[in-house]
């Protein structure tokens, strides 16, 4: 194997960005510096956590080189895990911030968090993050999935920050950290909430708000289950690295924290938490109880799904827990769904009740159960942290499909279902014993994946010969194109 590493290692041409494989889940940017720095200095570090790869790049092309040779003739460790480099085939990493010098940084961090199965509020990411240090101001926003912004007190806050946190996970297997450095220099805060807040100014609080902010707390497996009295038992903070050098003191942080329900105050009206979404905006002939599951179990377990016989064109989905809602709403609302665009809020009503049931415009019923469904994807705890939670893209990930299925095949499925054509296709290489494959099929919009996921999801593949037929799985892709 040493030997085909240093094959390829010069097949590449040599470069001062090292591409790293074979990292541990737990690993951070801090570890990387802490394994690799005896090569030479190091620039910048970028994390792609669920590959389980970072490239590295170092100031010079020598300390690059003297990296790639040491790992090819004898084992080099990162967190305790042999790690594997090659060239990068780009000889600098692309960052946001002053592209003239490579070791400008910034006070301003990019958070881009990835498989968000929980809420993300301006609580979380500050105690996440002050710790480390000393953190001014947060701005959250859901435009390419979940992001923010995190301004610190200097420069070497940020950097501390980066290095402790890029590539951790803020709760065990999910919501897992990115960070860069980001453009603005000064975030500019308005009003004190979940989603921004300016933690010099404690006046933009809204006044309205009950019995004022309670800190919402890191985290554990998950955030506590909520029971009668709005708090859970407490559950542990997030362990970083045992060899991280910005390991956290007990002085730093409290042993045992919770996660605080929301004060039941008119100002939280729109965070309610129920376990049931109210969805409008459906398509009276094309959108039926099936058509909603296969949208919305991207995002939770689906109990119930009943369309209203008083309100046309609105459905109500009874989702496995309010976090469900939370991602279905921060996700789907607003996206359109064949021509029609999607309201997606919190109901009022915390369960769906099968009454007045009728039959739609194409026949299906109003109200369909799907509690004991196999095709739900959130059962266990296992299988929830395999599902990347993603916001809806051009690119469909397809998987569960059996091998003689040919490009041909799904173009057809797509022609037969009167929904658009993929217009590029990679299927993943697969091992021979493998019973199944899986791939990318990239779509000229989001809006065309949506109705192909929207439509084939679930879709049963016979073959010939075959007892059970295979269950065509789809979800969006981390990929925004092929």
């Amino acid at each position: 194997f040493f030997y085909d590493m240093k094959y390829d290692s010069h097949r590449i041409s040599p470069s001062p960005v090292v591409h790293v494989r074979g990292l541990c889940e737990a690993v951070v940017e801090a570890d990387l510096i802490d394994a690799l720095e005896k090569f030479g200095s190091i620039c910048y570090v970028m994390m792609m956590p669920f590959k389980r790869q970072a490239l590295v790049e170092f100031s010079t092309v020598e300390s690059a080189d003297r990296c790639v040779s040491c790992g090819a003739k004898e084992p080099v460790y990162i967190a305790g895990q042999q790690a594997y480099f090659n060239y990068s085939t780009s000889k600098r990493i692309t960052r946001p911030t002053n592209a003239d010098n490579p070791n400008s940084g910034n006070k301003v961090l990019l958070l881009s968090i990835q498989n968000p199965l929980y809420p993300i509020t301006t609580d979380v990411l500050y105690t996440v993050c002050n710790p480390i240090g000393s953190v001014l101001r947060i701005v959250i926003f859901k435009r390419n999935g979940i992001q923010a912004m995190v301004e610190f007190e200097s420069v070497q806050c940020a950097q501390k920050a980066k290095a402790a946190l890029n590539g951790a996970d803020i709760y065990a297997g999910c919501c897992t950290l990115k960070i860069e450095y980001a453009r603005p220099t000064r975030l500019n805060v308005i009003k004190n909430d979940n989603e921004s807040w300016d933690y010099t100014k404690p006046y933009l609080v809204r006044r309205d708000r009950g019995k004022g902010r309670q800190r919402q707390a890191i985290l554990g497996e998950h955030p506590s289950s909520y029971s009668d009295n709005g708090y859970g038992s407490p559950c542990p903070l997030l362990p970083l690295p045992g060899n991280s050098r910005y390991k956290l003191t007990s002085a730093d942080v409290p042993d045992m924290v919770s996660y605080p329900l929301p004060q039941s105050s008119s100002s939280y009206s729109a965070h309610t938490s129920s376990s049931v979404a109210m969805v409008s905006g459906l398509h009276s002939s094309k959108m039926n109880c099936t058509r909603i599951f296969n949208l919305f179990c991207l995002y939770g377990n689906i109990e119930k799904v009943k369309f209203m016989k008083s309100v046309p064109g609105t459905a109500l989905v009874e989702m496995g827990d309010e976090y469900a809602v939370d991602r279905a709403i921060t996700h789907l609302n607003s996206i359109k769904v064949f021509g029609k665009r999607l309201n997606v809020c919190v109901s009022k009503q915390h369960a769906v009740i099968p009454s007045q049931v009728f039959e739609l415009e194409d026949g299906s019923s109003s109200y369909k159960d799907f509690a004991m469904t196999r095709n739900n994807r959130f059962s266990s705890a296992g299988q929830a942290s395999k599902n990347i939670i993603q916001p809806p893209s051009a690119v469909l990930h397809y998987y569960n499909v059996p091998p003689c299925i040919s490009q041909e095949h799904l173009l057809r499925l797509c022609t037969e279902h009167d929904v658009p054509g993929f217009v590029k296709f990679k299927m993943f290489d697969a091992k021979p014993s493998s019973k199944t494959i899986s791939g990318l099929l990239e779509f000229d919009s989001k809006t065309e994946a949506v109705e192909v996921l929207t439509v084939l999801n679930h879709y049963q593949i016979r073959i010939p010969n075959g007892s059970n037929p295979y269950t065509l799985k789809l979800c969006f892709s981390t990929s925004s194109h092929l």
